[in-house]
């Protein structure tokens, strides 16, 4: 059975566009056939941020480690093998201020291990997380896919550059686009469903 792995992180909840699209998204992948929807609401259930013991954790051997050292790298097992046992991810965010939401990036922080998602072992970066497939939603305020903002766009860039550093480069960017203009909004979600119109 395929495996649909759903990232949240917007905190506004029914209010939220990002979530109403990967809803919807979602809704259609599993139409297709059977599939295991697996939901982490980052918003509701944060990973924390990296600190000195995950760290240390990270690059402990895991016979190496103390009690205390598994206790702080777990959530972050836990992430990586959602992510290694999904065959799709649905990646909701809102742009904030030419970013992302702080929990969406602790998220990114966890998921990219050495040795569990990238390797160096043969001298240069190699991603370990293979075969997968990434739709990444993002709700922004201004249009950021053209026009006067378009170079303030650093979510796109550099999402897709982490997961293509870990392996993954089969990814879809949906846009709902333009919500601070409400003759741009009146379309957003419509132009959004548009873009994955075909799956």
């Amino acid at each position: 059975m395929t495996k649909i792995l759903v990232i949240e992180s917007s905190p506004r909840g029914d209010q939220s566009v990002s979530r109403k699209v990967t809803q919807d998204l979602v809704a259609k992948l599993k139409a297709k056939g059977g599939a295991e929807i697996i939901t982490r609401d980052l918003s509701k259930n944060p990973l924390p941020h990296l600190d000195g013991n995950i760290l240390q954790a990270f690059f402990t051997p895991p016979e190496a480690r103390s009690e205390a050292l598994k206790a702080a790298i777990a959530p972050s097992d836990k992430a990586v093998d959602e992510l290694l046992g999904a065959d799709t991810i649905v990646i909701g965010l809102p742009m904030w201020n030419f970013g992302l939401p702080s929990v969406l990036k602790a998220w990114i922080d966890h998921i990219v291990r050495a040795g569990r998602t990238f390797s160096f072992a043969g001298g240069k970066p190699e991603g370990l997380v293979k075969n997968k497939e990434v739709y990444l939603v993002v709700a922004s305020g201004s249009v950021f896919s053209a026009g006067p903002f378009s170079g303030h766009d650093f979510v796109v860039p550099y999402v897709k550059a982490v997961l293509g550093f870990i392996g993954i480069t089969n990814i879809h960017v949906v846009r709902a686009e333009g919500l601070n203009d409400p003759a741009v909004a009146a379309n957003a979600l419509e132009k959004a469903r548009t873009q994955y119109a075909s799956v």
